[in-house]
């Protein structure tokens, strides 16, 4: 039998702000929760040393091995976790997640050279209309490429001037 490993870990941020109560002096008060923070996905992986040695190169970062089956890549406040659960020791193979993970990057073309480089697979077929394994504006706004890591997970990443929020 095998297992689908699709994993988002949360967790609720609390804090304090400081209120003024006389001039000079501040005391704690309660602070609405900001809501919650996606801290962790777990992308399921074939082989841990090679997505670790893909994931440098594309990222451009060395991440950190955790365990023998887990090689972490710290993606701004969200841990990329490269999992190999065979070798963690887990009874079943990864199996790639059936939807996309979308990376923010600063330099699309330079990004897109280093997924070259790893030896990403461009997708084939069109995104909104455009060529998906390239370089191109998608219709609602965000110029991006989609490729595909070694295990097979969906990648695509997005020009952070672009990002598509939901938001006006």
């Amino acid at each position: 039998m095998t297992r689908t490993c699709l994993a988002l870990a949360l967790v609720v941020s609390t804090g304090c702000a400081m209120a003024t109560t006389a001039p000079g002096v501040q005391s704690p008060t309660a602070v609405e929760p900001t809501g919650p923070t996606l801290f962790r996905v777990i992308l399921p992986v074939r082989d841990l040393e090679e997505a670790a040695r893909f994931y440098a190169q594309v990222l451009e970062s060395p991440g950190v091995r955790v365990s023998d089956g887990r090689h972490y890549f710290h993606c701004g406040e969200t841990i990329l976790a490269c999992f190999d659960p065979r070798a963690d020791g887990d009874g079943y193979d990864a199996t790639p997640l059936p939807e996309w993970i979308y990376f923010a990057v600063d330099d699309l073309e330079a990004t897109y050279e280093r997924c070259r480089a790893a030896a990403a697979t461009f997708e084939p077929g069109a995104v909104g209309g455009p060529p998906a394994g390239e370089i191109a504006r998608r219709p609602w706004g965000e110029l991006s490429f989609y490729a595909r890591d070694p295990s097979g997970n969906g990648i695509c990443f997005v020009d952070r001037a672009t990002m598509f929020t939901g938001e006006s």
